[in-house]
């Protein structure tokens, strides 16, 4: 066990406003507690959620606020009554960093459903200190909601894992689409769709990949493994693959319809709600009513999960594709995000930066 620290001098990149311009930001985190891991942060994925948060897209952002949940480190330091992790372990921390521990959700061990849940950043733990994400050299994490990275899996392969990863993984086994053979469709193909490809395949299914465009068609079959692609403008392809769905993992983050793609489920059909939508959807109910399908949604997934998918992927093969990135090319990372212009994920190399300066460049 490391020696325990009184409140400790971290450094972060943080936005300032809903102008969402990141730059480094001095704060401290809170007394290491007997049940706290200290960790080291390596490697942060980047998640269109941090542009949400850090541009105020929700309403509710508070700053200065360090982004990032996406988030793989060194346990440098541990509390005296923790029993998960040593230190020098690598480790994941994602979305949530708190629960109430009373209530039902988290009772069953799916914590991300709590009413009480802490996000990892843009929140306020139960003793007034604001959290802060993983755009930083340290956080102070309970160790509930830490896991182990297992080895043969490269650490900042791990980070889009922790958020993107199991946002695919949990839907699938919690709604019973796990068997092989299964015909899924994957609705966009960014961070978290790549990952909904690849996790698909690798349960065995057939997997079509739906687009707005031909665009990705060729990353989405030669690199990703996809075995069809549908492009939603075309009226009549869309047509000819009525009916022939199993399961439809939504992932897109904007206003979009919701009946060109309930039509492409089969019979107990689900169409699995993921992207972050600040405006309502729509459907008439007949598309639902006439073959006894679904529309449901699901949040990332429970520690359990999470841990249950990083072995997964390691059994299985599985990376995801990423684009590493100093801190200080972390706002252009954010802009290109916003625009798309990613193949797949970014993650930024925290540990290898200087996050004290404003300034950077990708990564070799």
């Amino acid at each position: 066990m490391g020696s325990l620290a009184s409140e400790r001098t971290v450094v972060g990149w943080a936005a300032r406003d809903a102008i969402a311009l990141l730059s480094p930001y001095t704060y401290t985190v809170r007394n290491t507690g007997p049940e706290d891991v200290v960790v080291k942060v390596l490697y942060c994925g980047i998640c269109h959620t941090d542009i949400h948060q850090a541009k105020n897209h929700l309403g509710a952002s508070k700053y200065p606020m360090v982004p990032g949940h996406e988030v793989v480190g060194e346990v440098v330091e541990v509390g005296p009554e923790v029993s998960k992790h040593r230190v020098g372990d690598v480790v994941g921390v994602g979305v949530i960093v708190g629960c109430c521990r009373e209530c039902r959700p988290c009772k069953a061990n799916v914590e991300q459903y709590c009413n009480k849940r802490i996000w990892s950043y843009n929140d306020v733990y139960t003793d007034g200190q604001p959290t802060q994400g993983g755009f930083a050299s340290t956080m102070v994490v309970d160790q509930k909601f830490v896991v182990p990275i297992p080895a043969g899996l490269a650490p900042e392969q791990a980070a889009p894992l922790l958020c993107a990863g199991v946002t695919v993984y949990s839907p699938l086994k919690h709604f019973g689409l796990t068997a092989p053979g299964l015909r899924g469709g994957i609705l966009g193909l960014g961070g978290v769709g790549h990952m909904g490809v690849k996790v698909a395949k690798a349960m065995g299914h057939h997997v079509t990949v739906i687009s707005s465009s031909s665009r990705k068609r060729a990353e989405a079959m030669d690199e990703l493994g996809a075995d069809a692609y549908l492009v939603s403008s075309d009226a009549e392809a869309m047509a000819a693959a009525a009916d022939s769905l199993d399961y439809i993992i939504d992932t897109v983050p904007v206003h979009h319809p919701l009946e060109p793609y309930l039509a492409l489920l089969r019979l107990d059909g689900k169409h699995v709600l993921l992207g972050v939508v600040g405006e309502p959807l729509s459907f008439v109910a007949p598309m639902v009513m006439l073959g006894r399908k679904a529309v449901t949604g699901s949040f990332i997934g429970s520690v359990d999960e999470t841990a249950e998918l990083l072995r997964f992927c390691v059994d299985k093969g599985l990376t995801s594709q990423i684009e590493v990135v100093k801190m200080g090319y972390v706002n252009e990372a954010l802009e290109r995000l916003e625009r798309n212009d990613v193949r797949y994920r970014f993650v930024v190399d925290v540990a290898g930066s200087n996050i004290e300066e404003a300034t950077g460049a990708p990564a070799n």
